[in-house]
């Protein structure tokens, strides 16, 4: 604000492009990207289990227990019909990523 930026405009410019480039990111690479942001590899600086947990595993089984978990619920919410599991993840990755932009 010192050096004569209006800092609510460039706040939400960088919102806006943060969600469009992960939101072009997640088009290309498919909606499962989602678990790297909630479960990111183990030497990532930040992840929900880390968070939750307050620790360091050695090895990081969040990921597969975390899409195991996505792939059960997409299969049993509308029971004759399956979701994407792309949508499962979203729903738990696109809350985390306002918090992490926040």
């Amino acid at each position: 604000m010192h050096l004569g930026v209006d800092v609510r405009r460039v706040r939400l410019v960088v919102y806006i492009a943060a969600s469009i480039l992960t939101g072009l990111a997640v088009s290309v690479s498919g909606a499962i990207g989602y678990v790297g942001l909630l479960v990111p590899p183990r030497d990532a600086f930040c992840s929900l289990a880390r968070t939750i947990a307050r620790c360091c595993p050695r090895r990081h089984w969040g990921g597969a227990i975390a899409l195991v978990l996505a792939d059960t619920l997409a299969r049993t919410v509308v029971a004759p019909s399956e979701l994407p599991v792309g949508a499962m993840t979203a729903l738990a990755g696109a809350p985390l990523f306002i918090y992490l932009l926040r």
